[in-house]
């Protein structure tokens, strides 16, 4: 993973913090130089990443849902 420093708390991460995990993961699979036990490792953790990703994602939409049907709380609303 050389472009984003892996943390083990993955919800703390930010959207580009999460998919730049995500593809360097995915870069490294797509190799398959690594052992059995760490693409296993990297498969999870890329599903976690990913999972976290949708969820920004998600919530990314609903508010920009909110905005457009003029729903006055949307702003005050944060991504996670």
């Amino acid at each position: 993973m050389s472009t984003a420093e892996p943390t083990d708390n993955i919800a703390a991460l930010t959207y580009e913090q999460a998919r730049d995990q995500l593809r360097d993961i995915v870069q490294t699979l797509e190799t398959g130089s690594a052992p059995l036990e760490e693409t296993l490792k990297l498969w999870q953790r890329g599903e976690e990443l990913s999972r976290h990703c949708q969820h920004i994602l998600t919530a990314a939409q609903q508010r920009i849902d909110q905005a457009l049907q003029g729903n006055p709380d949307s702003s005050s609303q944060p991504v996670e």
